[in-house]
């Protein structure tokens, strides 16, 4: 009984040390081994530092790439200090006429349509005016008594001359025949107001035919922007709408409402340089006339408004522009063309810059104004640096390929 209790303890002793000795290899050779492993896993674990491609913010470019690239180094140019503004093209006002009838009447014809050119002068519409046919009507009349006391006071001054009337008769006569004078210019007055010539007015006279139709000219030459009237419509002086409006178009008005801010710097004459939508690449010239005295409540807006000379009639009111103003001396800054910087996706503005044209390097800047398809540099470049001028964006792809991942 005894001996089989100490083999069994010993048994037991054995196979405890067996498993403790097991657990020892384990533990030690694994971690060994996996340090030993390590290093290798390391050289050839993709996209580590060791196996990485040279850093995003310097290139290397082969001879085939840089057929992509142009360098230049940065110069200095004259950027303008400027304000820029939006605004619409719209009539002159103190050029548009709206063009009204003088006396009632109704409308007979129509001689004119929107969007036609007009001469000071042009007949723009007729009317059928009872007042017209009233003056006219005076004057025939007049015309008449003047004729018949002309030949009245001719009869009896020859009879005067042989003493069959009486001196008094005589100058009765004279003075009815003043007074027929004096009737006929009245009336030849009154007719004349309805725009009729003395041609006009003497036809009427020798044929004794009165003739309604009054005809309203054009008062200024320009263009026909409105048109209100039909044949048959009964129209009054000052009665709107106005049967045309005519505006002259040689100057027409630039219209914008400035930042309130920015209205100081506007001030009457100074000239602008304007562009129109529906005429790109092309510069107008115009002058600022108008500063708004007040500023809008609700939109804090100040209006300017401005001339724009028009010889050629291209403009039209509604048209969209936008205008620039010098409101200082020109700045002398670096500058570097357009294609030379890049926006970045967190909205920094970057360019390459190079010493020996084949290293670039990726530089953040800070940029200015934009003029004649150069950009200013305001800080980290100086002038005669090497910079790519064209292919920054191949550049920039370029870099984003070889980012580390």
């Amino acid at each position: 009984m005894t001996n089989n209790w100490v083999r069994a303890a010993a048994l037991c002793v054995l196979l405890a040390v067996a498993v403790i000795a097991f657990w020892a290899w384990r533990i030690g050779g694994g971690s060994q081994g996996e340090r030993d492993a390590a290093p290798l896993a390391q050289t050839q674990q993709p996209g580590s530092p060791s196996a990485a491609a040279p850093a995003a913010n310097t290139l290397e470019l082969s001879e085939s790439q840089l057929q992509f690239v142009k360098v230049a180094p940065i110069e200095e140019r004259d950027f303008p200090v400027e304000k820029e503004a939006v605004g619409s093209i719209d009539f002159d006002e103190d050029l548009v006429v709206q063009v009204f009838t003088p006396y009632q009447g109704k409308i007979i014809a129509l001689f004119a349509e929107v969007g036609d050119d007009v001469k000071k002068g042009q007949t723009l519409f007729t009317i059928d005016s009872p007042d017209l046919l009233q003056a006219e009507s005076t004057l025939i009349a007049a015309a008449g008594v003047l004729d018949l006391t002309t030949r009245n006071l001719a009869r009896l001054r020859g009879l005067y001359a042989t003493r069959a009337v009486s001196e008094h008769d005589v100058e009765q006569a004279a003075s009815d025949q003043q007074t027929a004078e004096g009737n006929l210019r009245a009336a030849r007055d009154a007719v004349r107001i309805f725009g009729k010539t003395d041609a006009d007015i003497d036809n009427i006279i020798a044929k004794r035919i009165a003739d309604p139709t009054l005809v309203v000219p054009s008062p200024i030459t320009g263009r026909i922007v409105a048109r209100n009237a039909a044949p048959g419509l009964l129209v009054q002086p000052g009665s709107a709408p106005a049967p045309y409006t005519v505006a002259n178009i040689d100057t027409m008005w630039l219209l914008a409402n400035v930042a309130e801010t920015d209205s100081p710097a506007f001030q009457v004459g100074q000239p602008e340089r304007v562009r129109i939508d529906a005429f790109p690449g092309r510069i107008f010239e115009a002058r600022v006339t108008t500063v708004g005295a007040t500023v809008d409540p609700s939109s804090r807006r100040v209006l300017v408004r401005s001339e724009i000379k028009d010889p050629q009639h291209e403009l039209r009111s509604g048209m969209f522009a936008s205008f620039m103003i010098d409101v200082g001396a020109p700045m002398r800054s670096p500058a570097i063309p357009l294609d030379g910087v890049v926006r970045e996706g967190d909205g920094t503005q970057t360019i390459w810059v190079t010493t020996d044209r084949r290293h670039f390097t990726r530089r953040t800047v800070k940029i200015g104004e934009q003029s004649d398809g150069y950009r200013q540099i305001l800080e980290s470049v100086q002038p005669g640096e090497l910079v790519a001028t064209e292919g920054a964006i191949f550049l920039d792809n370029m870099a984003s390929i070889t980012e580390p991942q």
